[in-house]
């Protein structure tokens, strides 16, 4: 049975100023073990780290790894009290990141010997949790694996 109501409605947006297109400047993930996600992130995952930020008593405070084009992922230690984290709820969904079709295997095996196994996946993308439960997509939409 077809939904009526859910055909696609055309709306007009027009931006509030003429800022020209927006592109990803960066994703800012905070962690309560810097050094744990930097393993993950760069080591496991081979994000190139880009810069080290230091607090004021000189004690690590972020880490930026690149994504290419100018972006980067900030990696923020977190100063609060974690408590249990929710991971199914409302709010960002996962990071994902570009992978070539033709690696897929090779990430699933690179994944799992670091400690990683994949989540679940589809046609397209594997999804696995980063050390602290977040969300990582390494996605090759829309090429077939």
């Amino acid at each position: 049975m077809r939904n009526e109501r859910a055909a696609a409605v055309k709306i007009e947006y027009k931006p509030p100023v003429d800022a020209g297109r927006l592109s990803l400047h960066h994703l800012a993930i905070t962690v309560v073990d810097l050094a744990r996600a930097e393993r993950f992130y760069a080591g496991v995952l081979g994000l190139p780290v880009e810069r080290r930020w230091a607090d004021a008593a000189g004690a690590p405070r972020s880490i930026w790894l690149g994504l290419g084009a100018g972006a980067f992922l900030a990696v923020e230690r977190f100063g609060g009290d974690a408590g249990a984290r929710v991971v199914d709820r409302p709010g960002w969904h996962c990071v994902a990141l570009g992978i070539d079709a033709s690696a897929r295997a090779s990430w699933r095996g690179r994944l799992a010997e670091a400690g990683f196994p994949v989540e679940r996946e589809s046609d397209f993308t594997l999804y696995v949790r980063d050390p602290e439960q977040n969300l990582v997509a390494l996605s090759h939409y829309p090429d077939a694996g």
